[in-house]
């Protein structure tokens, strides 16, 4: 059965970590430009604390997937890190990820949640506009040419969590 959990343990940060870095890989390009070994060094600094969150998707007790939330500012998150192993990918788990999130972000008070992605992402892209994100302007550097820059109204998101 798939849980969700919020991450609180250095064990849940370290396994965070081993799927930031699998996302990473997964990519085919180089995250630097998002100081990303500065946030494989920091995980609970960076979303556990001050208005962030991650997430966890737990397949009983193995670590399958992730995602993370951000603060921008008092309004405004970006959502980050979504990412589910290859042998769990189809079932649902990254829309349950995603879902779960936003509930976060509306939880915490933000009113608009955030993010980029890569054109390649089909599927991704896929997932967040059937959850009602659609797109803005770029909010942040992105040097990927044809970067998708997306926002989601988080007071109009009413979306139910799915069984996997």
């Amino acid at each position: 059965m798939i849980s969700i959990i919020e991450a609180s343990t250095d064990n849940d940060f370290n396994q965070a970590r081993e799927l930031f870095i699998e996302y990473s890989k997964s990519l085919g390009i180089s995250l630097e430009f998002q100081n990303f070994d500065e946030e494989l060094k920091n995980i609970p600094g960076m979303y556990g604390v001050l208005g962030g969150c991650l997430l966890l998707a737990l397949d009983n007790e193995q670590t399958i997937g992730c995602v993370a939330l951000r603060k921008i500012d008092d309004n405004i998150c970006e959502m980050k890190r979504l990412y589910v192993l290859p042998d769990w990918n189809l079932q649902g788990i990254g829309k349950m990820l995603a879902k779960s999130i936003i509930e976060e972000a509306k939880i915490r008070g933000y009113r608009f949640m955030r993010l980029d992605t890569l054109p390649a992402m089909k599927r991704a892209i896929s997932l967040y506009h059937s959850l009602g994100f659609y797109r803005i302007e770029p909010y942040r550097f992105n040097p990927i040419e044809g970067a998708l820059y997306l926002e989601l109204d988080l007071t109009s998101f009413s979306g139910s969590l799915p069984l996997p």
